[in-house]
């Protein structure tokens, strides 16, 4: 059969595409899905209990631009939800980013006043300050302070994430997490959070349950590209692996995921007090997440279910999956010699975090998504 468009991956970057283009009744569309589920890294999915598990990872939706949440909205009702999180610093759980309440958690009290003071003096209050940027104060105090959040909240984290430390990666990196002068203790400050009620697949789903959209999981579309007949492909996978690696391969990083179910005492509500909970220092994982508390209205029957978080290197076996691209210098300069390549095909579109090689959130996944809907024909 032959297809308007082919698209391969079933992420978000995908589908939004796919449900914009079949707009047009007249247009065949198929989708092509390597794992066997759509979704992509925001699959979830419950469990006996009822519990709704983020197989990738914890997913919260965060955005500002409107557009994009209505867009989504017309695919889901949203379980209002906001995100905190705590790190483990020195067996104390102190809120991250790190902010005014976290100074006050780790400092004593009249030192603790003293940074503050400083802080909302020198940058004013409701700022976030990018770490390598407050490790530049010449001032003393504010100097240690900075040595202080580096040391314990972003230099082991970072590594364990990353294998490289914070001045190696992109400033965009750990520009992500700043410290936040504020007693704000949300992790983001958007205007619009949730996650989606009955969860993201759902959610994609509904996106594609279109007469003129075609799914095939399960496969390999470098296994069936030969078979294929097509106006336009969208693809949505690693831009260098499209190209057969000409220039070298991209480097990626990868996670696995350790997952633990409990039986709550009867007294005790949650395993954790937050969804999730950083250790920056300890232990070879990242952060435990506990999903229960995404939709804490919901009685689970004294069940929980936890995930730990272990980042590892991708190196492109097929049991892998290649969750970051790596911000560096030397990638991004790889990725444009791909993206030159790009340019020069008439007939393929190249769309999502893996094709584009850029570190995206979810809500710019689906505004580059809508926003490129546009200009195909």
């Amino acid at each position: 059969m032959k297809f308007d468009y082919i698209i391969v991956g079933a992420g978000l970057s995908g589908c939004v595409v796919a449900e914009q283009l079949s707009k047009s009744e007249n247009k065949k569309i198929l989708i092509v899905e390597k794992r066997n589920h759509i979704a992509g890294n925001c699959y979830d999915f419950r469990d006996e209990n009822n519990i709704l598990i983020h197989k990738y990872g914890p997913h919260i939706f965060h955005t500002n631009n409107e557009k994009v949440w209505n867009y989504l909205s017309e695919f889901t009702e949203w379980e209002k939800y906001q995100h905190r999180v705590l790190a483990n610093i020195d067996g104390i759980l102190t809120p991250v980013p790190f902010n005014l309440n976290s100074i006050h958690k780790c400092f004593p009290a009249t030192v603790a006043q003293k940074l503050e003071t400083k802080l909302i003096e020198k940058y004013q209050y409701g700022t976030k300050i990018p770490i390598l940027q407050l490790k530049k104060e010449n001032d003393e105090l504010l100097k240690m302070l900075a040595d202080f959040i580096y040391e314990k909240v972003f230099l082991n984290y970072t590594v364990k994430q990353w294998n490289l430390k914070p001045e190696e990666l992109d400033e965009t990196v750990t520009a992500r997490i700043p410290v936040f002068i504020s007693r704000d203790d949300r992790y983001f400050q958007d205007k619009y959070q949730g996650i989606p009620k009955l969860g993201y697949s759902k959610l994609v789903e509904k996106m594609i349950d279109k007469p003129n959209i075609h799914l095939l999981l399960n496969t390999d579309f470098f296994a069936i590209k030969n078979d294929l007949q097509y106006e336009k492909l969208i693809f949505t996978g690693k831009i260098d692996e499209y190209f057969a690696f000409e220039f070298g391969k991209l480097p990626y990083r990868s996670l696995l995921f350790e997952f633990e179910k409990f039986e709550l005492p009867n007294f005790q509500k949650n395993y954790q007090t937050v969804a999730q909970i950083n250790y920056p220092n300890e232990y070879n994982f990242t952060r435990i997440t506990e999903f229960i508390h995404f939709f804490a209205h919901q009685n689970f029957h004294n069940k929980t279910v936890i995930a730990r978080e272990f980042p590892t290197s991708y190196s492109g076996n097929s049991n892998e999956i290649p969750y970051y691209p790596i911000p560096q210098k030397a990638n991004n300069e790889l990725a444009e010699k791909y993206k030159n390549c790009a340019k020069e095909l008439s007939d393929v579109v190249f769309l999502g975090r893996l094709a584009d090689y850029k570190y995206y959130n979810m809500d710019q996944v689906v505004e580059r998504a809508l926003e490129l809907s546009h200009f195909l024909p």
